[in-house]
């Protein structure tokens, strides 16, 4: 079971196919939802574009190596890390720490030490995934899975609740189409699939259809945007 309610966002940056294959093949069966780059320069702009809860970062990569992508990372987030390297070199392990890294393990390694040292990093304090999110008289709680507004629980189905996860979680910024439809249904976007769509209206139709103040809105040409702007 995932140690988190929320299904957690890994990118695995690998470049050797089974090895790849193979972690997100264990990891999503173990919870997560899994993202995969083959090599250095996909890795760095899906760390940097994407919304993600842990990286698992390969040292020898194609492109640019993963100390490189490690750096570019820690620039502009805190997003935990674990690298992964074959090479047994304390001087390695070192420069990964040193650069920022939250831990390092070597292959080859059993599945079972990655997920808890994966675990072990989601439990630090520091990087303990929020659980209980408000915005005006909108509450949302991960742990309970529970959510509410001024008082009267909405009665949301699993979709809807990642759903509005998501949107809580961003609060105040534009997602696009494409973005819900990766990060809540795991899938590539088609542009004659209005699952989207079809979902904002039902999870409108419970957080804002009964109250005055509207939170949930649509940016013409852009996506939805969950913010307060007021009566």
């Amino acid at each position: 079971m995932p140690f988190y309610d929320w299904r957690m966002r890994i990118l695995i940056v690998e470049d050797e196919q089974k090895m790849g294959d193979y972690l997100r093949k264990g990891l999503s069966e173990n919870g997560f939802q899994v993202d995969l780059a083959r090599d250095g320069l996909q890795g760095r702009a899906m760390a940097l574009d994407g919304d993600y809860d842990i990286l698992l970062l390969d040292v020898m990569l194609p492109g640019i190596d993963g100390f490189a992508v490690l750096a570019d990372v820690r620039a502009v987030k805190a997003v935990p890390v674990l690298m992964l390297t074959a090479k047994d070199e304390i001087d390695d392990r070192v420069r990964g720490l040193q650069a920022g890294a939250d831990d390092y393990l070597l292959k080859p390694f059993a599945f079972s030490e990655l997920l808890a040292r994966l675990h072990a990093l989601l439990r630090r304090g520091k990087l303990q995934e929020i659980t209980q999110y408000q915005l005006a008289g909108l509450q949302l709680n991960l742990v309970a899975r529970k959510a509410s507004r001024d008082g009267t629980r909405l009665d949301l189905t699993a979709k809807e609740f990642a759903l509005l996860t998501l949107l809580m979680r961003r609060t105040g910024q534009v997602l696009s189409r494409t973005m819900l439809a990766e990060q809540v249904w795991n899938m590539n976007f088609d542009s004659e699939t209005n699952v989207v769509e079809v979902a904002i209206r039902r999870l409108r139709s419970k957080i804002d259809d009964p109250f005055e103040t509207k939170l949930l809105h649509t940016v013409r040409g852009m996506g939805y945007v969950l913010e307060d702007r007021g009566s």
